[in-house]
């Protein structure tokens, strides 16, 4: 599709492989899962959308400023972020105006043709908001206009859509010492839809950052006493994650650049933390630390039951002057190589035979799918392989992880789809996509007469559903807070 076609149109077939026989074996398979519900296990969704449930403001401030997908490729380009209205830390002036905005948007959308934003755009434009023409400089105000017009009517309320979009369950990502005001709003309300916390505490492990104080004090003011000691720095955590299980959460999200694990002698954690304390520790006893703490995660998770999510390999804010001025996960962010046999084995030596972790590992390094993160699922019963993740939940790249994955670690040792998203109106079209690929893969393989219809047919309603539902323990029932 380009933006002189005729009409926006979204074709039956979309990304489905050529050959008509595993063309046909796709759509059948795709047929019987897309009626499935959402399980939206991992993202970013803010959770006062869903409890203030106000009206989203304009199509702007919905589609492209909070969309670090969307920005991080015109900056590729040339176009400067403030002419997108990102604000800056200082609160220097941006561009102000969302017209304005949207119109350089759509005079750039080519950009975006090929790639995962453009497919995840187009169905949004399409599906959600019945757009029927091409996005471009031409026609940007009479889209705005129309998406304006969607935004204004009750239907497209936030709780609205979340049951349009027929989501089961969504997980946000939630700070360590969140006060989760939020969801609470929500556990006491009415509405019926289950948005629960997932429980994020990296802050809390880099002890020689700046921030590390601030974000200590934090938690300290939630337990109302202050954290002299690592051993009340642990206390203080399983807390914590008892409150975040009481509001519904089922896992714990963790990101590393590099996913070592390593036990500490109680003396050097005592040490590293009281110089954390004293400003001192310095960045080899962070990295020690967060390695042991790691392994402290998994520990709590086979007594508390949380699921580990584990994402590792993003070497984060890569430009300093994007950071200084816009702040923290602003594009900027860059793969790299990543190692998790050896990193892990301490981890896994001690829980990766216990049946009451369950430990999902993201990586950014697609090189390690079949040489060390299938090996491992397909090995220890604790590990499940997380979609392709951020840079990788595209076309090609899913269809790269199945390819790499299956034949050693199967289907059963991967934990599904999740949409990792900010933009909650995206998260139809996410799952559409990834539905798509996992059929187009079984349909290749039932073209291939490897598996049979009926079983892959079985696989594709495990890919888009049973899967994230079972690993993440949705199937539970959950224990709210009164």
């Amino acid at each position: 599709m380009s933006t002189t076609d005729a009409a926006l149109d979204l074709h039956p077939d979309r990304y489905f492989d050529s050959d008509p026989a595993i063309r046909r074996a796709a759509r059948d398979i795709h047929d019987a899962s897309s009626c499935l519900p959402l399980i939206c296990p991992h993202g970013h969704v803010d959770p006062w959308l869903l409890a203030s449930d106000a009206p989203f403001p304009e199509p702007t401030a919905l589609l492209i400023t909070p969309d670090h997908y969307v920005f991080r490729m015109l900056a590729s380009q040339g176009v400067s972020m403030e002419s997108m209205g990102v604000p800056t830390v200082d609160g220097t002036d941006v561009e102000r105006d969302p017209r304005r905005i949207w119109q350089l948007f759509a005079e750039h959308f080519h950009l975006f043709l090929g790639t995962p934003t453009g497919a995840w755009l187009h169905h949004t434009l399409h599906e959600l908001f019945g757009v029927r023409t091409p996005l471009a400089g031409s026609s940007a105000q009479r889209i705005y206009d129309q998406i304006a017009e969607c935004l204004a009517s009750p239907e497209f309320l936030p709780r609205a859509l979340f049951e349009r979009f027929r989501i089961e369950v969504l997980a946000t990502t939630d700070g360590a010492a969140d006060g989760l005001e939020p969801h609470r709003r929500i556990n006491d309300s009415d509405w019926t839809g289950r948005v629960v916390p997932t429980f994020r505490p990296d802050a809390l492990f880099r002890v020689a950052s700046a921030a590390w104080p601030t974000a200590l004090a934090a938690l300290e003011q939630r337990q109302g006493s202050s954290i002299p000691t690592f051993a009340a720095f642990l206390d203080a955590l399983v807390a914590r994650r008892s409150y975040f299980a009481s509001l519904g959460a089922t896992a714990t999200d963790h990101a590393v650049v590099t996913p070592l694990t390593r036990r500490l002698d109680v003396r050097v954690l005592d040490r590293i933390f009281a110089d954390a304390r004293a400003g001192r520790a310095s960045a080899e006893d962070q990295s020690a630390f967060e390695a042991h703490m790691l392994i402290e995660m998994a520990r709590m998770s086979t007594e508390d039951g949380l699921v580990m999510q584990l994402h590792a390999g993003s070497l984060r804010d890569h430009h300093a002057g994007i950071l200084a001025r816009f702040g923290m996960d602003k594009g900027a962010d860059i793969p790299v190589v990543t190692e998790f046999t050896r990193n892990l084995q301490a981890l896994l030596s001690e829980f990766g035979h216990d049946p009451r972790l369950t430990l999902i590992l993201f990586t950014l390094d697609e090189s390690t799918y079949a040489r060390e993160l299938a090996p491992l699922a397909g090995h220890y019963p604790a590990v499940r392989l997380g979609p392709p993740w951020w840079f990788h939940d595209s076309i090609e790249g899913m269809r790269r992880f199945r390819e790499q994955t299956t034949e050693t670690a199967g289907v059963f040792n991967t934990a599904g789809f999740n949409d990792d998203t900010r933009a909650f109106c995206s998260i139809p079209a996410r799952h559409d996509l990834a539905r798509r690929m996992d059929a187009n893969f079984l349909g290749g393989l039932v073209a291939r007469h490897v598996i049979g219809m009926s079983d892959a047919m079985m696989l594709g309603g495990e890919l888009a559903y049973g899967l994230a539902r079972r690993t993440y323990r949705f199937d539970r029932v959950p224990v709210v807070a009164a």
